[in-house]
């Protein structure tokens, strides 16, 4: 029995294993005793890079007649699969096309095991492709699987856990062989060539890693995905002509056709406001967002990267412990940014509107106008990402490279559209939309907090960061208590843990409560001018600067995968504070933008080439995912990892996103917000029209801070449709 096998892969594995507490210490003992395989057990590993041409030379005078050949009872198809076999063994005899093409096809021993490469895929659409004819009416055609070689079973180790070890290579058989056909076919292969007397346990072939040509026809929901996008796109494409042709003043559109027209919409998406013209507007809000933006975009390519079948994956854990690594693995905290700038724009907005409505404020409106806002886009998210994205992707590795199983759709949906996904299921569908549910139930809390900040001033305040105390104080007992490790090497990952420490609300509620208290330090302090000395401005650049790299970076020293990892205590203090630090920065960074202290930080954060990217934000952060998956599941070959190679990826998949989130703005999101507007029209109290604020000047970012008694107000529905529009930013 073959006991040993090489791979620095394997024993890569081991130690990350053992390094996160999985693997069973006998296990672990048994791998540093055995160490390194034998050459000779190298060189018998090596026997399978020339895989197709064995086994060939192995099953040549196969007839149809080799019924021995399938054990145990064999069924319709069985019989079908020995003829078609026999007819491909005839076939390489006579060099015919078809069949060499078939052989040609598989894959062999990954050059670079000891380096990470674990993958051969052979050449996916040349066995796919292939389609011979035998006979009048049958021809035989080519069915893609992989061969699975579980090498931490070769060490005679058990835990599950080395499963990212196995060795897979491509196999081309006729279409009527299934995968257990297959395994029989090569068991007696893999029998001769590593001299073992069953090697049953050492390979496997699984249906669900086999492709055909042949493709299921579409059901009833994919019909309906495909002629719901196409409705929209066939209005808006005839109110864009209807605007382009017959309307020449633009002023007198019709409010639906305006609504429909991309013309229209992309006059509005594409609008600029010079911040010398309105000094009146949180312009930096703008740079902040779409930076935030950027960076999660960036964070989620180097996580499929990292999943991609790369010919270097073992670079992937020297990676790990670089410095430039942190910006990556901490990219939760531009989710962060996303939360403080909601609040903050919650409250500076909600309590001018109170202010002007002496009180009053419409809870059941207000929840309504950010349902209607935030739900359809989502609801056809679920549809293209349910139904459209196996159109759009596929490949020999297409169930193993992406970000998520959408099939959890199916039984989940519901639950995303309700925002309660985070809490009510551990398989979310579109797991990425967690932030909307987190966002969605905080948003439910707001006419509360809006109250209690109006009637009671500062005690409310004092009240509000009592909660946002207790809040963190839970998050760092929950920490403590179920004694997680927040690393990744410590378990960080694991569904079970970020369920309790990053998708949950309460998880959250620091930076949002910030944000709206100090929304309401904006509101106490509007039309006034803080003066500061250059001293006072220094220091809160300073200690603006030192909390952010600090929580970016506090955690490096243990980046090491062998190295130390923080104790409990230490994982949860940096935890819990880091996420009270970082608001707190970003409350500088607004002030000192606000207050003219900002220099270079305000030029680039107020930068008008921000705004139009600011208000496609919401689609970018919906359908980038889209992206992603369809440019990692349709992988061909192998890949390299690098950061260079990652940016590659980045700006390529970051320009398609801009494109898609403007087609689907123009199509879906934009029409749907005209008709909502339709539905709920404005309810100002008749301002001078000179101080009429544009409907393109309320979007991300450009909402008015409360000024003075007198000015130019917004309304409630302006206000529930401005809060709503910066939570769609994240």
């Amino acid at each position: 029995m073959m006991t040993r096998a090489v791979g620095a892969g394997t024993l890569l594995a081991l130690c990350l294993a053992s390094v996160q507490g999985t693997l069973p210490g006998s296990d672990v003992l048994l791998a540093k005793e055995r160490g390194v395989a034998s050459m000779a057990d190298y060189e018998r590993l090596m026997k399978l890079r020339s895989l197709g041409t064995e086994f060939f030379r192995e099953f040549r005078n196969m007839s149809s007649a080799d019924l021995h050949l399938l054990e145990g009872r064999l069924s319709q198809q069985d019989l079908v699969c020995l003829a078609d076999m026999a007819q491909f063994m005839s076939g390489l005899t006579s060099a015919k096309k078809w069949a060499l093409t078939m052989i040609d096809a598989w894959g062999t021993i990954p050059s670079g095991y000891m380096y990470g490469n674990r993958f051969d895929m052979g050449n996916y659409e040349e066995c796919l492709r292939v389609d011979g004819a035998v006979s009048a009416t049958h021809s035989i055609k080519g069915k893609y699987c992989f061969l699975e070689l579980p090498f931490y079973k070769w060490l005679g180790l058990t835990s599950e856990v080395l499963e990212v070890t196995n060795m897979q290579t491509a196999l081309c058989f006729p279409s009527s062989c299934s995968a257990s056909a297959m395994e029989t076919f090569l068991k007696q292969l893999l029998q001769r060539l590593l001299g073992v007397g069953d090697p049953s346990n050492l390979f496997s072939v699984s249906e669900e890693t086999c492709k055909v040509r042949e493709s299921e026809p579409l059901d009833g929901l994919t019909i309906f995905t495909i002629v719901l996008l196409a409705a929209f796109c066939t209005a808006v494409v005839a109110c864009t002509l209807f605007d382009y042709f017959l309307c020449p003043e633009q002023d007198k559109i019709p409010r639906l056709i305006k609504a429909f027209s991309a013309r229209a919409t992309s006059r509005s998406l594409f609008a600029v406001v010079d911040p010398r013209a309105s000094p009146n507007v949180i312009h930096c809000l703008n740079g902040m967002r779409c930076v935030s933006l950027v960076w999660v975009i960036l964070g989620h390519e180097y996580v499929i990267s990292l999943k991609a079948p790369a010919i270097n994956m073992l670079d992937n854990l020297r990676w790990m412990s670089q410095p430039f690594t942190s910006f990556i693995l901490y990219a939760p905290f531009s989710v962060d940014t996303f939360f403080f700038i909601s609040g903050l724009l919650l409250v500076s907005i909600g309590l001018r509107s109170l202010e002007q409505t002496k009180g009053r404020l419409n809870v059941p409106l207000m929840y309504l106008h950010r349902y209607l806002r935030l739900t359809p886009i989502v609801a056809v998210a679920l549809l293209v990402y349910l139904k459209m994205l196996p159109l759009f992707a596929g490949g020999p590795v297409y169930e193993s490279t992406g970000f998520f199983d959408y099939a959890t759709c199916d039984s989940t949906w519901y639950l995303t559209l309700l925002y309660v996904q985070n809490y009510a299921t551990s398989s979310m569908c579109l797991p990425h939309t967690w932030y909307l549910a987190v966002d969605m139930q905080l948003y439910v809390l707001s006419p509360v907090l809006l109250i209690v900040l109006y009637r009671w001033g500062k005690k409310g305040a004092a009240g509000i960061l009592l909660v946002m105390l207790l809040l963190s104080a839970c998050l760092f007992a929950t920490i403590m208590t179920n004694d997680y490790g927040i690393m990744f090497k410590n378990g960080g990952q694991f569904p079970a843990v970020q369920k309790k420490i990053y998708y949950a609300t309460h998880t959250h509620a620091a930076p949002w409560l910030i944000g709206t208290l100090f929304g309401y330090f904006l509101h106490l302090i509007r039309g006034r001018r803080v003066a500061l000395n250059r001293l006072a401005v220094w220091a809160g650049w300073l200690l603006c600067l030192a909390m952010m790299f600090t929580a970016i970076f506090a955690l490096f020293p243990y980046a090491k995968l062998l190295g130390p990892s923080p104790t409990v205590l230490e994982g949860a203090l940096y935890y819990t504070l880091a996420r009270i630090g970082w608001p707190l920065a970003l409350c500088w960074v607004v002030f000192a933008c606000i207050q003219g202290y900002g220099g270079l930080a305000n030029s680039f954060l107020s930068s008008p080439l921000w705004q139009p990217l600011s208000k496609l934000s919401y689609s970018a952060y919906i359908w980038h995912i889209f992206i992603q998956e369809v440019n990692n599941r349709r992988i061909r070959s192998n890949t390299y990892f690098s950061n260079y190679d990652v940016m590659l990826n980045f700006w390529s998949t970051f320009g398609f996103t801009l494109v898609m989130s403007y087609v689907l703005y123009a199509i879906i999101e934009a029409p749907l917000e005209g008709l909502e507007r339709m539905m709920f029209p404005n309810r100002r109290s008749s301002p001078a029209p000179a101080k009429r604020k544009s409907q393109s000047e309320i979007q991300i970012g450009q909402e008015e801070l409360p000024q003075k008694d007198g000015e130019a107000q917004v309304d409630q529905a302006d206000t529930e449709r401005a809060t709503t529009k910066a939570a769609k930013g994240s």
